[in-house]
């Protein structure tokens, strides 16, 4: 046997406890100490001590017969398959490990609740520097009034007449081929191997009811597009005292007015005019951290890229944040004032006119290599 405690202790009741006192412990100490739930040390061990206990004091035979000889008068409970001692007779054996005569197979125990999903769209800055989140959830709960049972405060479910509480109808079909044994679920309990005679009136034997809950979702930095949080145990209940699912919050990020992540760099691209191109300039551009000052070089060309170190999103793994890639386009002026015009033609008569010669890349050759590198050898 799993324990050699007392199996009252165990559920932590009376032993005068009633049979809907025990199901509520029992449910109450399952979904505290299920394996899939707590991770401490000893954990499974309780959680088979608390199944051994509910299952002996569950059965009136098998209390009756633990209050009156203690572990003797149920050695049988938690022996293997072929040990039958402690039993009262056939009846029982076959009660305990077949749910009646039929042959059909136990009852599933406690299960756990479903996963759920939740949307979440969030700034580029929430994505970029974390945040908290507020969200409002409606998500199936265990009803308050009957604590999971489906029946009203003071009743209790009943073994279903037709399966036996097995949850399986088994009809035998005889041919010449032998016979044939047709299992399906129960259309009278749905498989539960339970009725109700008496529902809830809150949650109409439903069991639970759909309730909305407000959460907190701390959203760390350098999340992205179909980043998942976690949040354990607040999925969906889980059914007969199996713990419950987790929650999936899904993240969606907005696109931003002018930064553009890729991986954990963020590219701003940067219009300049000619003139800011030829001699040079300092200019103001923005970050994810404010605005900083930007020295470009004269002869700058257009797809030259300038390299911002650590102004980019935080890796979310590890520590240290990615760069802001600079990305410049000289732009050309398509109207001229009378004096630009002048300006111009002067600066033209000093350039002379050259001719790309046979082999060397034209401007837009240069300028396509240029975008094509600008995350292989971006330029500081």
């Amino acid at each position: 046997m799993a324990s050699k405690r007392d199996y009252y202790e165990v559920l932590e009741v009376d032993r005068n406890a009633s049979k809907e006192d025990l199901k509520r412990a029992y449910r109450r100490m399952a979904r505290k100490f299920h394996p899939d739930v707590n991770r401490e040390e000893g954990a499974d061990e309780r959680f088979k001590e608390i199944n051994e206990a509910y299952e002996v004091l569950s059965n009136d035979n098998s209390r009756a017969a633990y209050d009156r000889f203690g572990h003797a008068g149920v050695q049988g409970a938690g022996a293997g398959p072929g040990d039958f001692s402690g039993f009262g007779s056939v009846a029982d054996i076959f009660e305990e490990f077949f749910g009646g005569f039929g042959g059909g197979r136990r009852r599933a125990g406690p299960r756990r609740g479903a996963d759920l999903r939740y949307d979440l769209t969030i700034d580029f800055e929430d994505a970029v520097f974390g945040a908290e989140k507020e969200i409002e959830v409606r998500r199936p709960e265990i009803c308050p009034q009957c604590f999971g049972s489906g029946a009203e405060p003071g009743t209790e479910p009943v073994r279903c007449d037709q399966c036996n509480g097995t949850g399986e109808v088994r009809r035998v079909r005889q041919s010449f081929l032998g016979s044939f044994v047709n299992v399906t679920t129960c259309p009278t309990c749905n498989g539960s191997g339970e009725t109700i005679p008496n529902p809830c009136t809150t949650c109409n034997g439903r069991k639970q009811i759909q309730q909305a809950r407000t959460l907190k979702v701390k959203v760390p930095p350098g999340v992205d597009n179909d980043t998942q949080i976690r949040l354990s145990g607040e999925g969906a209940p889980g059914v007969d005292g199996g713990p419950p699912g987790n929650l999936y919050v899904v993240l969606h990020v907005k696109n931003h007015e002018y930064f553009q992540r890729r991986g954990d760099d963020i590219l701003l691209e940067l219009e300049i005019n000619i003139a800011q191109a030829a001699l040079g300039d300092e200019i103001t551009v923005p970050t994810v951290d404010g605005d900083e000052v930007l020295k470009i070089p004269g002869g700058t060309q257009s797809g030259k890229v300038f390299r911002m170190r650590a102004h980019g999103v935080p890796h979310l793994r590890r520590s240290g944040r990615g760069d802001q890639l600079i990305v410049t386009h000289v732009v050309i002026p398509k109207k001229l004032t009378p004096e630009q015009r002048e300006l111009m033609e002067k600066l033209a008569g000093t350039l002379g006119k050259e001719v790309v010669a046979q082999g060397e890349k034209s401007f837009l050759g240069q300028l396509r290599d240029a975008l094509g590198d600008i995350f292989n050898s971006p330029t500081d």
